[in-house]
């Protein structure tokens, strides 16, 4: 996420606060899963979860027979973490930065056991369509980890969510909003924010 990026105004979040490395550092965390009666969201706390094995039980126990199950992870207006889970089962892992590891007792958790890094950035340009020429420049300190392909079947490209994630002035907030208006989730969400 860009580091220079301030919230945008008018837009309402339901921040939670939490201390991580003696830092105040501002989380939120939804769990959207999709069911045979469509898409259900709730915040997922987060506090007091040892590690990524108590997170994913945590996830599954949101909507037991759900046939896939997503945590978006914002913190500090910089990071964003996205999880997938596939009929309770086969786990996604996907960072914004790295640095996420190192900021945060949570971004420990979430990513730290990421060994494979996403594209970088720079890739963005290779792989990118004439149509895409025109398209906001990226954040060049942005370092994505993980899966950056677990929202393909879901309309999400590769390049799409790293774009998105290294895009400059786009806060973690904006960037779960518009995948969650993408694949269907949107309205959800946003609900939950407001709640």
């Amino acid at each position: 996420m860009a580091r220079r990026a301030r919230r945008s105004s008018g837009y309402r979040h339901s921040l939670k606060t939490k201390v991580a490395l003696g830092e105040i550092l501002s989380t939120f965390a939804a769990a959207v899963a999709r069911g045979k009666n469509g898409w259900t969201a709730s915040e997922l706390g987060l506090t007091g979860l040892a590690d990524i094995d108590e997170v994913v039980d945590a996830l599954r126990d949101v909507e037991p027979d759900a046939d896939l199950a997503l945590l978006f992870v914002e913190s500090d207006d910089q990071y964003l973490a996205v999880l997938r889970l596939d009929e309770g089962e086969d786990l996604r892992v996907f960072g914004s930065d790295s640095a996420f590891v190192e900021e945060s007792r949570i971004g420990q958790v979430l990513l730290g056991e990421i060994e494979a890094p996403a594209l970088e950035i720079d890739d963005l340009t290779a792989g990118a369509d004439d149509e895409d020429a025109d398209r906001p420049s990226t954040d060049p300190d942005a370092d994505p980890v993980g899966d950056a392909d677990l929202l393909a079947d879901l309309g999400i490209s590769t390049h799409r969510l790293l774009g998105l994630c290294g895009q400059e002035g786009m806060l973690p907030s904006d960037v779960t909003a518009e995948i969650c208006q993408r694949i269907g989730c949107g309205d959800e969400v946003e609900e939950l924010r407001e709640a």
